[in-house]
Parts: structure tokens; sequence; C-alpha cells
């Protein structure tokens, strides 16, 4: 018994808290980035630099390639991805950052299948 070919589109929700420790070597590198990509635009590079160096959130979102986390698992092709970084309060022992039940078993469940 043969199953019908069929495309599974699935939305991946990742939300990363992470620490700067240091703001200029994070902005440094987004600038990198700008400079060694040559095909974009003179317009939107003024832009990108400004926005990378007023706000390290921003420069981070630009260094951050959904395309790396899937790149290469098989099976799997990105068609459509949109990231943005903020400066947010942290504390980790607040209610709002714990894992509520259903996220630790789905958390436990990814960690057994890839380790």
């Amino acid at each position: 018994m043969s199953t019908p070919e069929t495309t599974r589109f699935v939305r991946l929700r990742v939300e990363l808290v992470l620490e700067i420790d240091d703001e200029d070597a994070v902005t440094k590198a987004a600038l990198r980035r700008i400079t060694e990509d040559g095909d974009m635009p003179a317009e939107e590079r003024v832009h990108a630099e400004n926005a990378v160096t007023e706000d390290t959130a921003e420069a981070l979102a630009y260094l951050v390639d959904p395309l790396n986390l899937v790149g290469e698992v098989p099976g799997v092709d990105l068609l459509q991805a949109s990231w943005s970084g903020e400066q947010i309060d942290y504390d980790p022992d607040s209610p709002e950052w714990d894992l509520d039940e259903d996220d630790e078993e789905s958390y436990d469940d990814g960690a057994d299948r890839a380790g």
C-alpha cells in the first residue's frame, strides 16, 4: 500500500534570549557584514549601517541568518523567514520565562531525538 506524496508546511517558532557582553564587537561584526555585501545598493547600505550603529539588537538581527539554522537539514527547504531583535528586560526568575509543561515536553522530546 503506497501513500500519496504530500508536501508539509511547518512553522517553526524559535525564541532566543541572548546576553550581549560586548556591544561594540556585535556592531563591528554587523558593519563588516554590510561592507562585505557587494550586492547591497548604496542607499540600503547607508540605512543598514545607521540601524546597526544605533541599536545593538538590530546589529544582532543583521548577523543572525535563519538559513544557517536549517540550511543543512535534509529534506527541508526554507521558504520564508522573518526575524527581528529587540532589547528586553530579562529576569530569569520571572514566570514569564518559565517553560510551560507542553514546552518542557517538546524540548525533552527533541533533546531525546537529537541526542
